[in-house]
């Protein structure tokens, strides 16, 4: 079954909690506070398998739990960290927060790995509230939570050349002509439910070519099955319009062609200024061979190149193929779609949270954050050095990395810029 959108809940593990324990020994009586620390809660990540090609799997479990941490002991000991937990999900797959709706996440590559939720932070045991004047506490920290929220993953095809038209035009019969897919060919409507990818090889060139299920008219306002799959076009890199010569349907050629492409451009502005080439179909069956000369003469007139087809006799198969292999070489692939905002970051002190302002530059926002980055005077070495170990303490550091930083890119944080290197933050 073909799924391309769940929604599931995601909960990382409560942290560990500190432990209150004070060591006793023969002859060390008032040996002091040694509780441990408590276990990290078990983190969320999503992972892309290149072995999946659906989101199938997450249709009948929508909640996923990482592990507890395990709470501090006596002798210092710490205890253990929640086990983490990966969700597979296929290549192109978009992650939203919910609530409101946030793009967090574009997923294309095999291996790519997202932080989705954060387990909680262990407490502290009690030494670490031991103090001149309080040699004994006897309070301890209990974990934080994980973060918990909904994400709706939207998955869209990975595809360089996407294939639109009318319903029975022979998009599947060309797709199985010309890769190893074996879509489900009929002569009736609808009979491709689901988008099909394709691998063609052509000379020593190769490229994906995805299905799409056939357009109507009204289908970006959801008519037919239109509106469910017009979103896996907006990755290709170029599209295979193919049209009908023969107008057994009943359909004029001109005007089905038409049609199509305000179809594209009312669902999207982007889509429908995509580059493309028209294929005139059918070319086997006798009024289709009469139609041809005048419809691509119009057609070239309005600016598109065109070529003849039919994938039942082979005609014109190979000469369209090198077209597009040489097309998409000119084409350059389009960049992943990075997110605007990280998911918000709880902490014992406040909230805060990253926003990627543009490729490069990040802002880390936070009231609590603001008001204490203020205090600290960045002239002076040693405050450069304290608020270093400050921003680790509280996660930023660790939350720019899930954010996408890379060495050398900008971090802002109130009226100061830093350069984010990989050893520390350097203040200019």
């Amino acid at each position: 079954m073909f799924i391309d959108e769940v929604i599931i809940s995601v909960a990382a593990g409560k942290g560990g909690d500190g432990a209150v324990s004070f060591r006793r020994e023969k002859y060390v009586p008032k040996g002091g506070p040694d509780g441990g620390n408590g276990g990290r809660g078990g983190h969320i990540y999503l992972e892309v398998d290149q072995g999946l090609s659906t989101l199938s799997h997450l249709r009948y479990k929508r909640n996923y739990k990482a592990e507890a941490g395990g709470s501090g002991s006596g002798g210092n000991k710490t205890g253990r960290n929640g086990a983490d937990l990966v969700i597979k999900v296929p290549s192109g797959t978009m992650v939203w927060r919910m609530d409101p709706e946030v793009l967090i996440a574009d997923l294309t590559e095999h291996g790519d790995r997202f932080l989705i939720a954060r387990g909680g932070r262990g407490g502290r045991g009690n030494p670490n509230f031991a103090s001149a004047t309080h040699q004994t506490p006897r309070y301890a920290e209990k974990g934080e939570p994980g973060e918990k929220f909904e994400v709706k993953l939207e998955l869209k095809l990975l595809a360089d050349v996407g294939l639109v038209g009318y319903p029975n035009v022979g998009k599947s019969t060309f797709l199985s002509v010309i890769s190893a897919a074996k879509p489900k060919i009929a002569s009736y409507p609808f009979t491709t439910l689901h988008p099909i990818l394709g691998v063609v090889e052509v000379d020593e060139e190769s490229f994906v070519v995805a299905d799409i299920p056939g357009l109507i008219e009204g289908a970006h306002q959801g008519a037919g099955l239109g509106h469910e799959f017009l979103r896996h076009i907006e990755r290709t890199r170029l599209i295979l319009h193919l049209v009908d010569l023969s107008s057994v349907e009943g359909r004029d050629p001109l005007t089905a062609f038409r049609q199509i492409n305000e179809e594209l451009k009312a669902y999207s502005l982007e889509l429908a200024d995509k580059p493309q080439i028209v294929v005139g179909a059918k070319l086997d069956l006798p009024e289709a061979r009469k139609n041809w000369e005048s419809f691509a003469k119009t057609i070239t007139e309005w600016g598109y190149e065109v070529y003849p087809l039919s994938a039942v006799t082979n005609e014109g198969v190979q000469t369209l193929l090198r077209k597009v292999a040489n097309r998409l070489q000119e084409i350059p692939k389009p960049d992943r779609l990075l997110p605007e905002t990280s998911v918000p970051v709880v902490t014992e002190e406040g909230l805060f949270k990253v926003i990627r302002e543009e490729p490069g530059i990040y802002r880390v926002e936070g009231d609590w954050l603001l008001k204490k980055i203020q205090r600290f005077d960045l002239n002076q070495e040693e405050a450069v050095f304290r608020l270093e170990k400050l921003l680790r303490r509280i996660g930023v550091e660790e939350a720019l990395i899930d954010a996408g930083i890379k060495e050398g890119d900008l971090v802002r944080i109130g009226d100061y810029e830093f350069v984010f290197l990989t050893e520390n933050f350097e203040y200019y």
